[in-house]
């Protein structure tokens, strides 16, 4: 009895040892073909450049992007624009404060919010969809209705309209930062928690879970050991497709007044939403920042798509 029971286990190490051959060999294609995507190449520069200007952009702004000073006297506050120049590149907008420094430093606020929504949605969603995978991979009436429970819930909150929602969110907590990135955060988390259930429930079929089965291994394993890790590759590149979605919708809040309550502050979207008053006599004032959430967005989106296409065996052609 023993012996069998040790070749069982012989069996099921092997088993595993070729599922992570296999999940290595796929991680070192979809790198190889990331390296040769031009989308990819292009998606990661513009990321670069973005976190770049977030990490270092408070030391390199030439001037304090709040001081409503300039050479030492106090701005006149009579919507006087001054366009690009030398000593200011950007120029100033309507209170003397240098638009390029509250670019940079704003890209910073914009990077922060989307990151943190982002891990908020994913820790929280991946979490859900997890519970939900593992406990129909378990199979039983119990795993069955914890799923059914699980899900009823995630379908609500994606036949909310998500800005709707973020707004609903947002509206509840009051205004802050740390509001935006709870409501933005709260919009991500039924799509990772379906991406990951839909996941774990595909790989639920596969042949290696079948020969785990036949070998003898607890479904408790199969589910946590080999389901689950091999079912995170297309919730991680959504991940990635997500911080672009996140920044636009944090925009969009601070854009509606539901943002950082110290409006002297510079991020991209409390800059936007300054600008629309000036917009017929300075039109730039809200082009500058669009530009850097529309560029930013774009980067990540790239990015995501080819990492799909390299993950997806469907795809890489």
């Amino acid at each position: 009895m023993s012996t069998k029971t040790d070749k069982i286990d012989r069996l099921a190490e092997l088993t595993a040892a070729a599922e992570t051959s296999a999940g290595a060999g796929l991680w070192v294609e979809a790198w190889r073909r990331l390296r040769a995507s031009k989308m990819a190449v292009i998606g990661a520069v513009v990321i670069g450049v973005f976190v770049v200007v977030a990490i270092v952009g408070p030391w390199v702004a030439p001037y304090d992007p709040t001081a409503q000073l300039w050479r030492g006297e106090v701005f006149p506050n009579q919507n006087v624009f001054v366009g690009p120049r030398g000593e200011n590149w950007l120029g100033l907008d309507h209170l003397g404060r240098d638009e390029f420094s509250r670019m940079l430093v704003g890209a910073r606020q914009t990077l922060l919010v989307g990151v943190v929504a982002t891990l908020l949605g994913f820790t929280v969603g991946a979490l859900i969809g997890g519970v939900s995978g593992a406990a129909l991979v378990l199979g039983g009436k119990v795993g069955q209705r914890i799923d059914t429970v699980v899900m009823r819930v995630i379908d609500i909150m994606l036949a909310l309209p998500s800005l709707l929602l973020a707004v609903s969110v947002a509206a509840v907590l009051g205004q802050s930062l740390t509001t935006v990135m709870i409501a933005v955060g709260v919009v991500q988390i039924p799509v990772f928690a379906r991406l990951l259930r839909g996941a774990m429930l595909a790989q639920g079929g596969a042949d290696y879970v079948l020969a785990a089965q036949a070998l003898g291994v607890r479904k408790r394993r199969i589910a946590l050991g080999h389901v689950l890790p091999n079912s995170l590759s297309p919730v991680i590149v959504q991940g990635t497709l997500s911080l672009a979605t996140a920044i636009i919708e944090a925009a969009a809040l601070s854009y509606l007044g539901l943002g950082n309550p110290d409006a002297a502050v510079p991020e991209w979207g409390v800059m936007l939403a300054q600008a629309q008053r000036f917009f017929d006599s300075a039109p730039m004032l809200a082009v500058y920042p669009a530009l850097g959430i529309i560029i930013t967005a774009l980067g990540f989106t790239l990015l995501g798509e080819a990492m799909r296409e390299a993950l997806d065996p469907k795809l890489r052609s």
